[in-house]
């Protein structure tokens, strides 16, 4: 099979979601194509299969970790956004890499720390409390000089501000701040969105 017929073949099974559970150990075995297009891919379809089939996807799990080190920056960002998506579902099944991905807060390629902003949300909807002594790595990113990054910053701040207000009280100044002053629209609104979401749950 043509690495186009295969990707082809993996955007049928992505539109498939009947077929996923039976499909996980196919996809996995995908991670060692030599395509990179195709590994890509296949990160990308175990974060959507790990987020409705954590239980069948937990040993792939450490397979997909080993690209946290892939020289290529799309490797490692879909492998952060598998263990962020997984880790919503259950954060059992990637608690041992978790402290590893807030080296990525700091990765010298944007898509790649806008990556570790995503997982962190995807974790912190259901498994907020870990965040606790990690706020600061956040409020960093909140100066980040790439927008897209910028943009997506403060969304980390208003899912925790919805579970846990008290971890996002103390950044609400710098928030405000942003909020006025940041030269992008979208990161102004996202600030005052985080900030909204403290003050109607504290």
């Amino acid at each position: 099979m043509t690495e186009t017929e295969l990707y082809k073949e993996l955007g049928a099974l992505t539109k498939s979601k009947d077929k996923w559970e039976e499909n996980i150990p196919y996809v996995k075995s995908l991670l060692s194509s030599e395509s990179l297009k195709i590994k890509a891919k296949a990160l990308w379809l175990l974060a959507e299969m790990g987020l409705k089939y954590p239980s069948a996807v937990a040993d792939s799990v450490p397979s997909i970790a080993t690209f946290l080190d892939n020289s290529e920056p799309l490797l490692r960002e879909r492998a952060i956004n598998a263990l962020g998506r997984i880790g919503r579902a259950d954060f059992g099944l990637i608690e041992p890499f978790w402290k590893d991905l807030f080296r990525f807060a700091t990765d010298s390629v944007a898509s790649v720390r806008l990556s570790f902003i995503w997982a962190s949300e995807n974790i912190a909807t259901n498994t907020p409390d870990i965040f606790e002594n990690y706020m600061v790595v956040f409020a960093e990113l909140l100066q980040d000089k790439e927008d897209k990054v910028r943009m997506e910053a403060p969304e980390i701040f208003r899912v925790l501000g919805k579970r846990r207000p008290e971890f996002v009280l103390p950044f609400v100044e710098q928030l405000q701040k942003i909020s006025e002053t940041d030269s992008n629209r979208v990161v102004r609104i996202h600030s005052l969105g985080a900030i909204k979401a403290a003050a109607a749950n504290s």
